[in-house]
């Protein structure tokens, strides 16, 4: 049995709730939902545990905020035991046009903070992601506003129209791998 970490980066707290920094946490919620299960809390965040067509998968909310996410990465893929190409960390990306879904196997951090300190505590930039395009449409300096700000209606409705896109690739992840993954979903 194969065994996957899925990553959702993402602010604890109420008034970080429905902030475009918090897509990872949102995804993982629609995840979660599609097959019943509840997050218990536990060491550095919020963990659903449950199989999938012969694989074992772990969710991870980290209760770390986004940028000292890597430590709970950490401690969960040793924990549970996970190779870190089974590892799928779900984020933000001010980068891409809202609504752009990219699927990479590797890459940088693109400026967020969260991946930053993922690949530092891991001490690798080769770890799959799913990044969820959030628009640049701020004026220079307001970057934390932004990402901490939340959807407006038209963004929230098109966020959920997408709910079971984000369901079926984190499913042909953990099923088909990464390379089949990015094939299908991007672009």
């Amino acid at each position: 049995m194969n065994k996957f970490l899925i990553v959702g980066i993402g602010n604890i707290g109420k008034e970080y709730h429905d902030t475009r920094h918090n897509v990872g946490f949102k995804i993982l919620d629609y995840f979660l939902d599609e097959f019943k299960e509840i997050y218990e809390t536990k060491k550095y965040g919020q963990v659903a545990k449950f199989n999938f067509r012969g694989n074992s998968i772990v969710l991870l909310k980290p209760s770390t905020f986004v940028n000292l996410s890597g430590k709970a990465v950490r401690y969960w893929l040793k924990k549970e035991k996970i190779d870190i190409k089974n590892l799928l960390v779900i984020s933000d990306d001010l980068n891409l046009d809202f609504g752009t879904i990219r699927i990479k196997s590797k890459g940088s951090d693109g400026g967020h903070n969260g991946l930053k300190d993922i690949s530092q505590i891991l001490n690798t930039s080769t770890y799959p992601r799913f990044r969820f395009g959030i628009g640049g449409d701020f004026k220079k300096g307001s970057q934390s506003d932004y990402v901490l700000s939340k959807w407006n209606d038209h963004e929230i409705s098109e966020f959920i129209s997408l709910e079971s896109s984000f369901i079926e690739i984190i499913k042909s992840f953990v099923t088909s791998g990464i390379d089949v993954t990015m094939n299908k979903f991007n672009g």
